[in-house]
Parts: structure tokens; sequence; C-alpha cells
């Protein structure tokens, strides 16, 4: 009989081992534990089929017209799982902890194969983010700045230099901004989104500092979970600012590269913002090929943007401004004075 393991000790020992979801297709993609293999054990119409069936006729009807589908790919399923196994071991879990995974741990464990399910199944999963979060003490240090500063930049040398980094603009594949879906790949669900957060967070110190970007509660089509997103907004923050010519300077080169069609849509997202006459002065710009025009004409309104959005904040501990371009040089500076700057924070909000 398979062994049952908590959310924590199943995610302990994906580390190790497979894990095998055996939900739907739609439910897999919909959101599911990061590096999950999919191993349904219904179709989404066999699914509804079963479904249906349970609730109109009862469950040993439901159960008889499951084995009608599952049993003539039982043989594929079983040798699926045998290529799967590492050391003989399989973890699997299906929606709640029920049927489907129990089915799939007894065919499994048939063939030869050690399978731990899941308590509680993927809800529990789900759940057990919001009681890591409600539960860990957590040192956040949110680093804000105007746009075209280069946070992101900046995020990436931290990491390198040893600091713990949770890159959401990264995990959501957007850059946070009306131009922020260029160049990036399709973005997960938000359910997903959350997933490879909680997966982020689960490998980090909770006792060092995590750094994390300055983002709004959404960022392009996904959103941040309501409890981190609150956690986030009440951290201490650092504002890091590169001089405005500088930020010109990096906005046409990160965004110049794409076609006029795709950047003069992006302009027109935010139209309704930069009003009528700024949105045809970048247009028109866009059309002449001077990109730095319609990167100046958007920052204003960004800029705007921000410094509104710094009045829902703490005031910074620690304000860096640069007037050259270099994160490396300014993750190391941010280093250098977080200490004292922050050791006055705590003092002052504990005084």
């Amino acid at each position: 009989m398979a062994n049952s393991l908590s959310p924590y000790e199943f995610l302990k020992a994906s580390e190790k081992y497979p894990v095998v979801d055996v939900r739907t297709p739609s439910e897999h993609a919909k959101g599911h534990i990061p590096g999950a293999v999919n191993l349904p054990l219904f179709s989404d119409e066999e699914r509804a089929v079963v479904g249906t069936i349970y609730k109109k006729q009862g469950r040993n009807h439901a159960i008889l017209k499951g084995l009608e589908f599952v049993g003539p790919v039982m043989s594929q399923m079983a040798k699926k799982a045998l290529e799967l196994a590492v050391e003989g071991k399989l973890l699997v879990h299906c929606w709640r902890g029920g049927m489907r995974s129990a089915s799939m741990a007894w065919l499994f464990e048939t063939v030869g194969i050690d399978t731990y399910l899941l308590e509680g199944g993927y809800k529990a999963y789900r759940a057990s983010f919001r009681e890591m979060l409600k539960q860990g003490k957590w040192n956040f240090i949110v680093l804000g700045g105007p746009t075209g500063s280069g946070k992101t930049d900046v995020l990436k040398a931290l990491a390198d230099q040893g600091e713990q980094v949770l890159d959401l603009e990264g995990l959501a594949n957007h850059k946070g901004s009306a131009f922020g879906a260029l160049g990036q790949k399709k973005q997960p669900t938000s359910e997903q989104f959350e997933n490879d957060i909680h997966d982020v967070l689960r490998h980090f110190d909770p006792e060092r500092f995590i750094w994390v970007e300055g983002e709004s509660h959404n960022i392009g089509r996904v959103f941040i979970p309501d409890m981190l997103f609150g956690i986030l907004m009440d951290s201490p923050l650092v504002m890091f600012e590169l001089e405005r010519e500088k930020r010109l300077d990096r906005l046409v080169k990160e965004y110049g590269c794409f076609g006029k069609e795709l950047l003069a849509q992006s302009v027109k997202k935010i139209e309704k913002r930069l009003g009528g006459l700024r949105t045809k002065e970048a247009l028109e710009a866009l059309d002449c090929g001077n990109y730095r025009k319609v990167a100046d004409i958007t920052l204003q309104y960004y800029d705007k943007g921000y410094t509104n959005s710094l009045a829902k904040r703490k005031k910074p501990f620690l304000v860096i401004k640069e007037n050259e371009d270099k994160p490396d040089a300014s993750a190391v500076k941010i280093k250098s004075k977080l200490s004292y700057a922050y050791n006055r924070y705590q003092r002052e909000t504990l005084s």
C-alpha cells in the first residue's frame, strides 16, 4: 500500500524522485507542481463523462465507466511509470488525494514501483504555500525605482554576488509595463505563476534577505498572490534611480530592436493615460525612427505613475542615485550601504 506524505515532505522528496500528476491535461495546464509529469488517469472528456455518471447514477456506475476508459491503456501507463521511476520510486498526486491517485498508486505498486501519495492532493499543496507565507518571518527587501533604471539587472547582479533574489518578472515572462511582453515567452497562468514563486521561496532561507523588485499587483496578465503582495507592500524599500538620460539610453537599447508595429501596439495600450496629443506625437516619432523621443514621451507617463505608486509604499530606508548605468557596481554599492541603513531603519521602526 502506498504511503502518504505531507505537502512539505512530498516537496522535499520531489528533489530526488519524480512527481506524477494524474489529473487531466487541462487541470495540469492550469497549474501544477513545477517539474511534475502529467500522466492522466482520464482525458478531459473522459473525466467529464465519469463525473456526470457519478452525479446521476452513483459511485459504482462511475467506477465501472472509469474502468472502461482506463483498462485498455493500463499497460502503457505502467510502462511509462517504470521509465519515469528513480530508484524504483515515484511521487503521485491528484486533486484531493482521492480515488485517481489511489488507483494509479495501486497500478504502479503492482509493477513494483514504491509509490508515495500527496496527502490532501494538489489542493493541499496549494494551501501549503499560504501556510508557508503565514508562518515564516520573511526578510524581503523591495528594490524600487523609476522605469528604465535597470532594476532587473541590478537584481541579477545581486544574485551573482550571492544574494537571494525572487525574480517576479522572470517568472511572469513579462517586464511589467505596456511594453513588457515584447521578446518574452507566453505568460503562465496566475495559478502556475504562484506555484513557481512557491518553488523559488521554499528553497530560500527566510532568515536572510530576499530581494524582489517593486511591482504592481499584476505583471502583465498574471497576479502576485494577495498574501505575498501584502507582505511585499509592507516590506522595507530600497530606492534605486538611474539618471534620466541614461534611462532613455537603456530603454532605446532594450526596446529599439523591436519592429515599429509592435512598438506602436504597445504605445496604444497606454493611449488613454498618455492622452491623444502625446500618443500622436509618440506614434509620429516612432514612424520617423526617433526611438529616443518615443521613450521620452512614455517615460513622462511612467514617472508620474511611479510617483503615485510610491505614496502607497513605505518610505525608502536607503536611496541610491547613479549617473552611470553599471548594474554590477550599483549592486556592490547597495550592499555596502545596506547594513547601516537597515539597522537604522529597524531602530526607527521599533521606537
